[in-house]
């Protein structure tokens, strides 16, 4: 993040920073919005894929596993690159035993301990685990924040651009990094599913504490970041405080935050490695939920995928796990391919898929939509026969009538609010393919370049 302010500017890059944070919060909105068409506890990206578009759903899935696979195995190359250093850091030049300071014993090591974390069933189980990662995170937001007060780095301080910023090529290549710092999308379904109180106002609230705080966070490593060091400051900020104890903890809090993060990414790429697993290409009538026949997964509101077995389960996870650490083992660098996953993967997942789900599942013509919006009218109508009954049972006609208007005006409301939802949830769809555009084309002229 003070990499990328640096290249846009301070103004610039806290707006990025907070738009971005806005279109991923709306994108998480929309998916709470289309968990609402689902039975409870079965949303997921290939149910919703087998109401809207069921035989692109193989590709969907599919792009989701390969961003969560690469994205893990990403955490294991830093825990890899990471904790030799750390250990000199603790212990002072070079380890009495070589093997401390070699990458593939640490992604070894540290796999003993992300295998057990991988194999729970449920985002809840790692709720420990989570809380020490955020803990690591605090710890690196204090780091920084520390080092600007005391001042200790302003002897290698360059130039600070406050509005200007670095040019156009420079500022589309740090695009990706605040665009994607938001992604969490993948998540989503799995905590709506899991949450007790899935009401809108519940899950609405969710979803602005995590943007809000994620945003907060960022702009304040950012800028504290960026004005320790100007436009000397480097990819790894952690990397460039002066060596001792501190800043040592600043990278074992690093490996301990990816660490912890490997199984949050491991949670839906087994999902949607399953889903696409059991897909198979679905006839043009079948697609269609006007149809009257009901596929035998589908449930009131729409489809779920079954269970999976034990064995399946274990067996999935385990291929998940093997193949991360295969390819970490024998490669050190994934910087293009991740660049090109995360700019096609984390778009879809972001704001494509979003965005399309919700405008194709909200269409007037679709008798899901037409059904949910039944529920709700009757809901809303009881409501307000409750609100306007006089305590005795007795609704005569002058209170029937003003019930009647109040009814139309707020069902006109919603009618209203639900057409603009679906535009936006378009013009969603819409960013991200510019987005997946822009990252792409930047990536690769800046692979280009080097």
């Amino acid at each position: 993040m003070p990499l990328a302010i640096s290249h846009m500017g301070v103004v610039l890059g806290v707006l990025v920073i907070l738009w971005s944070g806005i279109t991923a919060g709306f994108g998480l909105y929309l998916q709470s919005c289309c968990a609402q068409y689902l039975d409870r506890g079965t949303a997921s990206f290939f149910a919703l894929s087998q109401l809207t578009y069921p035989n692109a759903a193989v590709m969907f899935d599919g792009a989701i596993a390969i961003k969560c696979f690469g994205v893990g195995v990403s955490y294991l190359i830093i825990i890899g690159d990471l904790m030799p250093g750390v250990v000199q850091g603790f212990v002072g030049g070079s380890p009495a035993y070589d093997y401390l300071v070699d990458r593939h014993f640490w992604v070894t090591a540290f796999m003993l301990i992300i295998i057990p974390l991988s194999y729970l069933r449920r985002l809840d189980s790692l709720k420990y685990t989570s809380i020490a990662a955020l803990i690591s995170m605090a710890y690196l937001v204090v780091l920084v924040v520390y080092h600007f007060v005391e001042g200790d780095t302003l002897a290698d301080r360059g130039p600070v651009r406050i509005i200007h910023w670095a040019g156009p090529v420079p500022t589309l290549s740090s695009l990706p990094v605040i665009v994607f710092a938001f992604t969490c999308h993948q998540n989503m379904f799995s905590i709506l599913n899991e949450i007790d109180n899935n009401s809108h106002f519940r899950t609405t609230g969710v979803v602005f504490a995590s943007i809000g705080s994620a945003a907060a966070t960022y702009i304040l490593v950012a800028i504290t970041g960026y004005l320790s060091f100007g436009d000397n400051v480097g990819g790894n900020i952690v990397s460039m405080y002066p060596p001792g104890l501190w800043a040592t903890i600043g990278r074992a809090a690093i490996v301990i935050l990816v660490m912890f993060s490997y199984p949050l990414q491991c949670h839906p790429c087994r999902a949607s490695v399953d889903a696409v697993l059991r897909w198979r290409p679905k006839p043009s009538s079948s697609g269609n939920d006007n149809s009257p026949h009901r596929h035998p997964l589908l449930g009131s509101r729409g489809s779920r995928a079954p269970e999976m077995s034990d064995l399946r389960f274990s067996v999935i996870t385990t291929t998940i796990l093997v193949l991360s650490y295969v390819v970490a083992m024998t490669v050190s660098s994934l910087e293009a391919v991740l660049a090109y996953v995360g700019s096609t993967g984390s778009t879809s997942i972001s704001f494509i898929l979003p965005g399309l789900f919700y405008y194709k599942i909200s269409s007037p013509d679709s008798l899901t939509h037409q059904r949910l919006m039944k529920e709700d009218d009757e809901a809303a109508e009881d409501m307000l026969a409750d609100d306007s009954d006089d305590g005795n049972g007795d609704n005569d006609s002058i209170q029937t009538r003003p019930l009647t208007e109040s009814g139309v005006l707020r069902r006109s409301t919603r009618h209203w609010r639900r057409t603009l939802l679906r535009k936006l949830s378009l013009a969603l769809a819409v960013y991200g393919v510019v987005v997946m555009v822009v990252c792409l084309v930047t990536n690769s002229l800046f692979i280009a370049s080097n």
